[in-house]
């Protein structure tokens, strides 16, 4: 039996020597066809852009640019610019695109190390936030209790339950609210970040969410979530969020969305009107509470939305 490995082991050497090193093409790069685009970025970019490889000749990517912050889309610079491995671009990181035409497109070429090439069009959507503006507080509305499949849950205004709620400041304050959204500029990643200031409106008082039924409870935490007077705000494209940060620090996350409705399960929806501020509460069940309004707002408020009409 020795014999014979040796004998097979001395054939394999002898074959290997007669062959082209298998290695070869890889060091040299004749292997590498790949003439990708993974990622860019320009400046005053929104987001990230979408990069599709059509075929073997061509390409799109589409980008949004903040309109607010460019006087026109003729000078756009390339800040950073990510390709396949040893590809080359026709145009560098630091040089500038125009793309005031009636497409608002250019092209890219990108080359692998072997000289097969891809043009990619680059489309520019001028993107202005929609967020800015003010908007009138029309409604707080809550979907929560345990056991919903059960008939515990519920949808409901928080201004319809008023005697659980302080009779001088109850949630029927924030009705007259409204809310003026500014934008100071946007992040190396595309996300956009302002100012908001929350007007206390003609009566000139904010609701106090102090739960006042028996055991009366601070719920501040869950219905506070757009601070009082002057604060920031923050979207990110990537999630699709708003975070509100208050003067202490404090921050909380929601979504910022259109007029439709939400099917919630259990024969319950919710139809936002014209846009609200929706924020996830994270209650815990309470099986001993079931059907009481201490369940509902205070041990498991689920969905909260802040429906606001905007100016």
């Amino acid at each position: 039996m020795k014999k014979i490995s040796l004998i097979i082991t001395a054939i394999c050497f002898v074959f290997l020597g007669c062959q082209t090193d298998p290695w070869e093409d890889i060091e040299d790069g004749s292997w590498n066809n790949e003439r990708s685009i993974l990622s860019l970025q320009f400046e005053n970019q929104v987001g990230q852009a979408e990069v599709t490889r059509i075929d073997e000749s061509t390409g799109e990517v589409n980008v949004s640019i903040n309109a607010d912050a460019v006087p026109d889309l003729s000078n756009i610079t390339l800040q950073e610019l990510t390709l396949s491995y040893d590809a080359q671009s026709s145009i560098e990181a630091g040089e500038t695109i125009n793309f005031e035409n009636e497409t608002n497109s250019s092209t890219i070429t990108v080359t692998s190390p072997t000289g097969k090439s891809r043009e990619y069009l680059i489309k520019v959507n001028p993107f202005q936030e929609d967020i800015l503006g003010t908007y009138h507080v029309q409604d707080l509305v809550l979907y929560g209790g345990t056991g919903p499949e059960y008939g515990g849950g519920a949808v409901l205004p928080l201004a319809s339950k008023p005697w659980v709620w302080p009779a001088e400041n109850g949630p029927e304050k924030e009705l007259d609210n409204y809310l003026v959204f500014e934008l100071s500029g946007i992040t190396e990643e595309g996300n956009t970040y302002g100012t908001v200031t929350n007007y206390a409106g003609e009566d000139e008082t904010y609701a106090d969410f102090n739960f006042v039924a028996e055991p009366a409870t601070d719920v501040n935490n869950f219905y506070r979530k757009i601070p009082k007077g002057e604060a920031e705000w923050s979207r990110d494209y990537t999630t699709g969020t708003v975070t509100f940060t208050f003067e202490d620090g404090r921050t909380t996350t929601g979504t910022f969305e259109s007029s439709g409705t939400e099917d919630l399960g259990n024969g319950l929806s919710h139809t936002i009107q014209n846009f609200a501020f929706v924020f996830d509460l994270n209650g815990t069940d309470d099986w001993d509470n079931i059907y009481t309004d201490y369940d509902k707002f205070v041990k498991n408020p689920r969905k909260y939305w802040i429906e606001v009409e905007k100016e």
